[in-house]
């Protein structure tokens, strides 16, 4: 089994923050509630990142991702409201 070569990984990863991870985070979590066909579980889910975009301090991502947060903050509550069951 061969290894990543440690410096190989750390440039890589240079190039992304935690705004980014929490992006992927979220896709991946969007992905994986679909099957479930809940607008509901979507809102939550939307309400609940916007908040981590929110409160994700602006040293560790820049403030495109805290807009995203605002923005998810506002259509949470109105996908949930417009949900039927």
């Amino acid at each position: 089994m061969t290894e990543i070569p440690l410096q190989a990984l750390d440039n890589f990863l240079l190039n992304y923050h935690v705004g980014h991870a929490l992006l992927l985070l979220f896709v991946l979590s969007i992905l994986g509630s679909l099957p479930l066909k809940s607008q509901k579980v979507l809102s939550a889910n939307a309400v609940a990142f916007g908040l981590l975009f929110v409160i994700t301090p602006s040293s560790e991502a820049p403030i495109t991702f805290r807009y995203l947060g605002i923005v998810l903050l506002v259509v949470g509550p109105v996908l949930y409201a417009t949900a039927r069951r």
